[in-house]
């Protein structure tokens, strides 16, 4: 049915997301180029719609562009080694005052309310100060780096008193040392920091890509940290792709619920991420985003959900709510970040050299990579554990399928007795048999 409004659909699906993220600590780091550009504003209405859902908002910001302008402007050619500057008096000054100029910003747009802007009406409290320390990275490889740094430590508990109070905390690639002393640190790592420190729920990097990509060209929307660390540019690259990978592959071994790398230069880029399902970006995770599994009593209401539009197209036979629930042992699920999106059932007879392949189903929007032959694979698993010789299945619309799959036709007498009794003739199904 059409729609006046897609934007309303699109606002009833992403309810779950909103009700899941409530409460919840991000770490977003925001680089500096895209706080130069025309998409700050954009960015800042867009954390400040977070923090007015519930979201506990941690911001990092990069300054590396406009402190190489200034240098540049000023004359000053800044030695360089292993991705980090060398840095002088001279150069921390420069910094300093990017840093000071660029937070001084970010409040200021946080502090917006006109009528006509879209923060009208919202109050945000912009929190910084000596919230991570820092200590020199001293001389490696024969350089001194002077005033560069790294971090030492995140004050997480000052972090968490000002979360609670519901201050948006903004840290800037600086850092303090117990002597007094300022340090120049990378921003990633400081993100990476304190997304472990906070045992953040999310650490979120906003670069120039869109995240990473596959052999194929693809955009690769899940990894674990050993499969993108295999992706990561050699040591030597400095660029800030390999930067965020380090961040988000150290921060998701080390605890962090999700990472995800993201482009700013997509508006879209950090509500699709967050409130769409497959979301816009390269994830990268331990956890199970998508998982095949044992179906369990509260995924009766997922599993409605997915047979209903395939029950009313006469695909499967209707199921009732009372029926899954008295044979829910039967079937497996494939669950995705929450939702049911295919499952199967194994229905064993009372000659049990035989077994029904059953309800197989993967959602529209998920049949591509391969998730009816993962469900097919683990009903066979279970088939044989069981002692099962042969599979059959009973279709309407997917004989070929089945064919594909090595299961071959035949006849309603290679029926177990009691299933040959139950056949409905008036749905005229197609039977098929696979030996084991």
């Amino acid at each position: 049915m059409n729609t006046r409004f897609p934007f309303a659909d699109w606002f009833r699906n992403s309810s779950p997301y909103i009700n899941a993220h409530r409460g919840r600590t991000f770490v977003i780091l925001i680089e500096g180029d895209a706080l130069s550009s025309s998409r700050r504003t954009q960015l800042i209405q867009d954390l400040a719609l977070l923090h007015t859902l519930g979201v506990k908002l941690v911001v990092v910001f990069g300054v590396r562009p406009q402190v190489a302008e200034a240098l540049q402007a000023a004359g000053i050619e800044a030695d360089r080694h292993q991705g980090r500057w060398v840095v002088t008096r001279e150069i921390l000054g420069h910094l300093e005052q990017q840093v000071a100029t660029l937070r001084l910003r970010l409040e200021a747009s946080l502090s917006q309310g006109l009528p006509n802007t879209p923060l009208h009406g919202v109050e945000l409290s912009a929190v910084s100060g000596n919230l991570v320390m820092a200590k020199p990275l001293g001389v490696r490889h024969g350089v001194d780096f002077l005033h560069g740094g790294e971090v030492r430590r995140v004050r997480s508990e000052a972090i968490q008193g000002l979360l609670s109070q519901q201050a948006i905390v903004v840290l800037p690639p600086l850092g303090y040392s117990s002597t007094g002393e300022v340090f120049d640190l990378d921003a990633a790592e400081v993100a990476e920091h304190a997304a472990v420190a906070l045992a953040a729920d999310k650490l979120i990097l906003l670069g120039e890509g869109e995240g990473l990509f596959g052999e194929d060209g693809e955009l690769l929307r899940q990894l674990n940290p050993e499969e993108a660390a295999v992706m990561a540019p050699p040591r030597d690259d400095d660029s800030e792709l390999s930067r965020h990978l380090a961040a988000a592959c150290g921060a998701a071994r080390r605890g962090v619920g999700r990472t995800h790398l993201l482009s700013w230069r997509d508006r879209d880029a950090l509500l699709g991420e967050l409130f769409t399902r497959d979301g816009i970006g390269t994830m990268i995770t331990r956890q199970g985003y998508e998982q095949l599994r044992k179906a369990r009593l509260e995924d009766v209401g997922g599993l409605l959900a997915l047979l209903g539009p395939l029950e009313q197209r006469g695909i499967l036979v209707a199921r009732s709510r009372e029926r899954l629930e008295h044979e829910i042992d039967d079937y497996v699920v494939l669950e995705r970040d929450g939702m049911i999106i295919g499952c199967a059932a194994l229905h064993l007879s009372r000659d049990a050299a035989m077994g029904e392949l059953a309800c197989v189903a993967v959602h529209d929007d998920y049949r591509r990579g391969q998730r009816g032959e993962q469900l097919l694979a683990e009903i066979e698993l279970r088939a044989r554990r069981a002692g099962v010789e042969r599979l059959y299945a009973l279709t309407t619309h997917t004989v070929h399928w089945f064919i594909e799959h090595g299961f071959v036709s035949a006849g309603l007498q290679d029926l177990p007795p009691m299933r040959r009794e139950a056949y409905n003739s008036a749905r005229n199904s197609k039977v098929l048999l696979k030996s084991l």
